[in-house]
């Protein structure tokens, strides 16, 4: 993990999230499209980053997925691990980040987002944490807190939310005995 802000800020800024957005293609996914020769299209993510989503929910904190793509795949994916809140077809993501805040009834300060290219800048720019992966466009990387090691959609997600549980002091409950 890298830290663009200093290690002991991007903990300070985690320690106040309550919620954790996310973008999907580079992100939760790999960044690659695959489609069927009917058309159809596949993406594949990681069950560590799954499992992290879950984590997080259960130590109460709140999931929101932001993409401009639409997918059959992550309706499906968002519902298996219990996430309510997704914007598909967002694009105008900074709207998309205003109607979750309202619903959820957060400030900017209280959100971490998680993208990688120029579309995500405006939502990164507004939340409390901001970051990126490996991969993500190099003027996205510049300007976020927090670059993962792990790349998208193979367990980048999941450093995230160990770091937010950690930071937290949630992290030990979900160690075993």
């Amino acid at each position: 993990m890298k830290f663009n802000c200093g290690e002991a800020e991007a903990r300070k800024r985690a320690a106040s999230i309550r919620a954790l957005g996310l973008d999907v293609d580079g992100v939760l996914s790999d960044g690659r499209l695959y489609f069927t020769s009917a058309g159809e299209e596949l993406k594949a993510f990681h069950a560590l980053d799954g499992h992290g989503l879950k984590m997080l929910m259960q130590a109460g904190l709140q999931v929101a997925i932001i993409t401009s793509r639409s997918s059959p795949i992550l309706e499906r994916r968002s519902k298996d691990l219990g996430i309510t809140h997704l914007y598909q077809g967002a694009e105008d993501k900074l709207a998309a980040l205003a109607d979750f805040l309202a619903v959820a009834g957060l400030e900017t300060s209280q959100f971490c987002f998680v993208g990688d290219d120029l579309m995500d800048l405006p939502v990164l720019q507004a939340a409390g944490l901001a970051c990126s992966v490996p991969g993500g466009h190099e003027d996205v990387r510049s300007r976020v807190h927090i670059v993962t090691s792990a790349p998208g959609g193979k367990g980048a997600v999941r450093e995230i939310t160990d770091f937010l549980l950690r930071c937290q002091q949630a992290y030990d409950q979900f160690l075993p005995p």
